[in-house]
Formats: C-alpha cells, sequence, structure tokens
C-alpha cells in the first residue's frame, strides 16, 4: 500500500467515526434535558396531587413538579416560573416551567454552588425597565484552604427570563451577604453600610463607600443605625436610626405625610417602584400613643400612595412585614396589611385592640387575597398555621375557610401556586388554574 493510499484510508476511518459519533449524538439528544425526569402533565390533563385548597382554584386543571428547591421565582413577562433541581450530590440547574400550559421551558446549565451541598442555593427574580431576570446565587470561600478575606465571595448566576441567556458575575466578599432583587439591580449587603450593586443587564458591579451615602443635611439620625435598604432607579435607598432617603434624591422627612412627625420615618420593605414605611402619629394626636401610620410611597419621588393606621408595636419593620405585588402590580400585601394602588385605599386587618392579626399570603389580580389570623408569621401560615381566611380587597371584608384548606404562596398567569411536602420529604410546587369569576 502506498503512503498516498495510506493516507486516504485513514481519512476515511475518521470520517466515518465522526458521522458515527454524531447519530450517536443526535440520538441521546444531546440537550440540557438529558438528567431531567420525565416531565409532568401539561394543564389540559391536571397534576396528580389534590390538594385541599380554597374554591377559587380548580385542582383539576394545572401541573406539579417534585424535587423542586423551596423557593421559586417568576416572571408574568414571560409566563415563565423558575425553580432548581438538584442533579447530583454537587450540582443544582435552574428549570423554567410556562405557568399557563404547565410545559418545561428553556433549562439552565448545571452547576456547583458555593454554598454547602446540603442546602439549595438561593432564588430571585429582578426586574430592569422592561427586562426580567432570574438570579441564583451562593456564598462562599473559593478553595478548601483560602486564608484571605478576598477569597470569600457572593457567585451570581444571571439568567435572561426571556431566553435563558446565562451571565456568571462574582464578587468578593467578607462575611455572609444578604442579597436581594426588589428595584433594577441586585443589591448585595452586610446589612449594614457595606454594599455593591449588581447590574443584571451587563454583569458591572458599582460600590458605594459608607462614607458616600448623601447623608442629608441637619439629620443626626441619618448616621445612627445606617443601612443600605434598596435600589432605586435613581440610586441607593438608605436608612438611619429614624429617616430614611434615596442617595442624590429624596428625603423622607420632606415627604411625610400629613399627621405624622416627620423625623419619624423608618422603611420596611420595597416592591417594584414602592417603599412601604412605618410613621409615628403627631404627639398630641388622639390615637398617637396607640396607632402607626403605615404607608406605602412611591420610589421615584417619595410621594405617599397610600395608607393605613395600625395598632403599635406589634409590627416589627425590617423582619416583618414583607410586601408582595399582585402579577399586574395593582394590589401589595404586607403581613396584616393590604392596599389597592389604584383606588387609593388600604387595610389593617386586626382586631380594635390589634388582636388576631391576620397574616397574608399572597393576593390575585381579582384582588383576592388569602391568609390566616393568629398565625406566627407567613412561613407559619402557609404550613397550616392559624385560622385560614380569603380576602375581597375591594371591600375588606375577610371570609373564614375550612381549617384543613392550604393556602397558596403565590399567583401568577392565572394560576396560584402551592407549596406541599409529601410523605418522603420531597418538595412539590403545584399550579392550579384561578378560576374564573361569575
Amino acid at each position: 500500500m502506498t503512503k498516498r493510499q495510506k493516507i486516504v484510508r485513514v481519512t476515511l476511518i475518521a470520517g466515518v467515526f465522526i458521522l458515527v459519533m454524531l447519530l450517536v449524538l443526535a440520538s441521546c439528544g444531546g440537550s440540557k434535558k438529558d438528567d431531567a425526569k420525565p416531565r409532568k402533565p401539561a394543564v389540559g390533563t391536571g397534576p396528580d396531587t389534590r390538594l385541599n385548597v380554597p374554591d377559587g382554584y380548580d385542582t383539576r386543571r394545572g401541573w406539579e413538579i417534585e424535587d423542586v428547591s423551596p423557593q421559586y421565582a417568576v416572571a408574568s413577562a414571560t409566563g415563565l416560573v423558575a425553580y432548581l433541581a438538584r442533579i447530583d450530590e454537587s450540582r443544582y440547574q435552574l428549570r423554567t416551567q410556562n405557568a399557563e400550559t404547565g410545559k418545561s421551558g428553556w433549562w439552565g446549565e448545571a452547576w456547583r454552588p458555593l454554598a454547602p451541598v446540603d442546602r439549595y442555593p438561593r432564588l430571585l427574580s429582578v426586574t430592569k425597565g422592561d427586562k426580567q431576570y432570574f438570579v441564583t446565587w451562593s456564598y462562599g470561600r473559593l478553595g478548601e484552604y483560602a486564608l484571605a478575606s478576598a477569597d470569600s465571595l457572593v457567585s451570581l448566576d444571571i439568567y435572561d427570563a426571556a431566553t435563558g441567556e446565562q451571565r456568571r458575575v462574582e464578587v468578593p466578599w467578607t462575611d455572609a451577604p444578604t442579597v436581594t432583587g426588589a428595584g433594577p439591580g441586585i443589591l448585595i449587603s452586610d446589612g449594614k453600610t457595606v454594599s455593591a450593586v449588581v447590574d443584571p443587564m451587563t454583569g458591572d458591579v458599582s460600590r458605594t463607600a459608607p462614607g458616600s451615602l448623601g447623608y442629608p443635611k441637619g439629620c443626626p439620625n441619618c448616621k445612627k443605625l445606617t443601612e443600605v435598604r434598596g435600589v432605586t432607579a435613581n440610586g441607593l435607598l438608605v436608612s438611619g436610626a429614624k429617616e430614611f432617603w434615596v442617595r442624590g434624591g429624596w428625603f423622607s422627612r420632606k415627604v411625610a405625610p400629613k399627621g405624622t412627625e416627620p423625623t419619624s420615618g423608618v422603611p420596611a420593605s420595597m416592591s417594584a417602584g414602592h417603599v412601604l414605611a412605618k410613621w409615628q402619629k403627631k404627639k398630641g394626636a388622639k390615637d398617637a400613643a396607640t396607632h402607626d401610620l403605615w404607608v406605602v410611597h412611591s420610589l421615584e419621588t417619595g410621594k405617599a400612595v397610600a395608607q393605613v393606621r395600625c395598632r403599635k408595636p406589634d409590627i416589627n419593620p425590617g423582619a416583618e412585614p414583607q410586601l408582595v405585588s399582585s402579577p399586574d402590580g395593582r394590589y401589595l400585601i404586607a403581613g396584616r396589611l393590604a392596599f389597592d394602588l389604584d383606588e387609593k385605599t388600604a387595610f389593617c386587618f386586626e382586631e380594635t385592640d390589634g388582636t388576631k392579626p391576620l397574616t397574608l399570603t399572597s393576593v390575585s389580580d381579582t384582588g383576592v387575597a388569602y391568609g390566616a389570623t393568629s398565625a406566627r408569621n407567613v412561613t407559619d401560615a402557609l404550613a397550616g398555621g392559624g385560622s385560614p381566611v380569603q380576602v375581597d380587597l375591594t371591600t375588606g371584608e375577610p371570609d373564614p375557610l375550612p381549617l384543613n384548606v392550604r393556602l397558596p404562596s403565590g399567583d401568577t398567569n392565572g394560576m396560584g401556586l402551592f407549596r406541599w411536602t409529601d410523605g418522603k420529604d420531597r418538595q412539590h410546587l403545584i399550579a392550579y388554574l384561578l378560576r374564573e369569576e361569575d
């Protein structure tokens, strides 16, 4: 055999080998879904598990997935629900589900988080402009023998909610962080004055030195217990012992609601475009000793949008309550508080003496909210604590539900989302169709 014939033969063998490998890969699918379990049926056939839920949901229509993370995130504009699945002992994968059809959406690449493998990484959603993102994050050290503080970091994977495009951002960080996505950026903070903001669109990281937080003039309380609380389109939201401000923007003292002490504002929590704050009534007011005013402010201007009075000191701002929005943004709930931003109305659900408060867990675009009286917090209410109720926020009248009813943890795209743990300690996420009003 000539040298030229040998070369041709080797070339032919290599070509056949490549063709065979391509056929094998094609038969396997070559997809990110290779290590997935068979998918559950879509909305048409309904989920396998039929929980006892409020009559507003149809348990015959929906979907169900199991072995999922306790946390999930939604992007209503894309119609997707995101959750984390454990691939093996050390790897996780972000997956999405179409809320309306129950069909699987895009899946991210499997990865190993920095957090210990015995718990899921954290998951949140963030919106910037008209773009929505899912974010997974973990905190830890780069290696087993890392000694320097710079060797510990916050690792974030940012996914475009529409396409699944993935970007990894790593931010050096010394101590255990708090990571939130209520504004147009991802805020990493130490719970005090040290912070970093990650732009979900570009991955750029910006830091603001503790001495450059734009303390308002003539505000001694602003330099006590100072804390970076959130990200707004105009700058960081920062609070002091009693007052709060947007760096380079408005100052709470200048937007204090009528009938309150101007230097008494304390922010509790944020949602897209709004911040909830507690205010003391003016000294000498009839109910100043017994009640506070809870106000939803516009993050853009600081202007009060809706407000309600509640007894004190039962609500602790900063820990509770956390703002939750209906999918269309019209309604906000926070513990025993509920707000209709279109009608500028609000409710505080408690007895006149402050007892039997109602802890709300979710609210739909129809203005129906669900919760439980005498529950310790939202987690307790979702686990069956207290007595379940539903509330029509157009009237503000709570209606009791059967004691065995399971409450929804959220609503999106016409579906109610329910979390459930089976007898084998597996987490399920179940969606039931929201019934149309008669």
